[in-house]
């Protein structure tokens, strides 16, 4: 039932005290565990992105993602996500048809809107014009793939009668993040698909793909699933637990989930666990759940789970990918 459904990994290359490893090393181990997860049936494997992070958060997504590309042979490169806002969309566009011709046209653009004010500032650009910055620079992004002059007049950018090339053979797939209704109501609006966290928000994408005229069959979702998948999935979360917690309170600290004045830290990894965005499954339980996503909502076409949580180490992640590979992914295709 889910043969047309990619399963992948998520990568944020975070590498935090106290458990932080030579930068050098820590990208070789990583991009060695992606080709391997090839190997193993993974299909695809997403990068995300942010700025000025002490704990090395990848601000680089698409230069990892060239050098996941050459040592990769079919698997699908994404982003979930890059922060569009921040951005200038015709560098965005030439770098992401680089890759898309690099990879053989392997390469979807995963966006969102962000929300950390310090990425906002240090790059020049007020918080409060995020949805005219998203929604011009998917359109400058989309005609700077056309092979066309782009000839772009908005409130944020103007591209004139510039044709941006190399032209990918494949255009990107522009997908579209976000947790709150007016985000997922522009990613049915005007993306190839949404990307979404957790599970949040798919009934509310569904409804809007409706409230824009489109039937359930033109949607896409790209889930990136939180859940800890292990034999004991107990045990597991005990044992990843002061990575879960961290991972949980800086995203709290930066304002994922709120103000972050308004959001509380959680006090300990199994506060993290029981509160927030994770799920404990062993193999049954995850064929069970993610059978019953695919079935309820059958516009989603990648679901992908953290390969490690920060300060992880590549050897504790593989433990899980083996027993996905080996235990959930097979029964899901069969």
């Amino acid at each position: 039932m889910a043969n047309n459904v990619d399963f992948g990994l998520w990568y944020d290359f975070r590498n935090p005290e106290p458990w932080q490893i030579d930068f050098e090393v820590f990208y070789q181990e990583r991009i060695d565990q992606i080709a391997a997860a090839e190997d193993m049936g993974f299909n695809s494997v997403w990068l995300t992105e942010h700025h000025f992070c002490d704990d090395g958060y990848t601000p680089s997504p698409l230069v990892i993602h060239a050098a996941i590309g050459a040592r990769t042979r079919h698997m699908k490169l994404g982003t979930n996500l890059m922060l569009l806002p921040i951005a200038d969309p015709v560098r965005m566009a030439e770098d992401a048809a680089t890759l898309s011709l690099l990879t053989g046209g392997r390469f979807d653009l995963g966006v969102g809107i962000g929300y950390r004010q310090l990425e906002f500032d240090q790059f020049g650009r007020k918080i409060s014009h995020r949805p005219s910055l998203v929604e011009e620079g998917i359109e400058i992004l989309r005609r700077a793939w056309s092979g066309q002059p782009v000839n772009f007049e908005g409130k944020r950018f103007n591209v004139g009668d510039l044709r941006i090339t190399p032209v990918p053979k494949r255009a990107p797939k522009v997908l579209l993040g976000g947790m709150a209704p007016p985000a997922i109501d522009r990613a049915a609006r005007i993306a190839d698909g949404f990307l979404c966290t957790g599970g949040i928000g798919m009934d509310t994408y569904v409804e809007a793909l409706a409230n824009n005229g489109k039937a359930p069959e033109d949607g896409n979702i790209i889930l990136g699933c939180w859940a800890i998948i292990a034999e004991d999935p107990e045990a597991e979360a005990a044992r990843v637990g002061e990575h879960v917690l961290y991972q949980s309170n800086e995203y709290i600290r930066w304002g994922a989930f709120g103000p972050p004045d308004q959001t509380p830290l959680f006090p300990d990894a199994r506060a993290a666990i029981d509160n927030g965005l994770y799920e404990l499954w062993d193999a049954d339980m995850a064929v069970e759940k993610l059978s019953g996503l695919i079935e309820t909502y059958p516009m989603i076409s990648d679901i992908h789970f953290w390969a490690q949580f920060p300060g992880e180490t590549v050897e504790s992640g593989n433990r899980r990918l083996n027993y996905i590979a080996e235990k959930v992914l097979p029964r899901l295709r069969a």
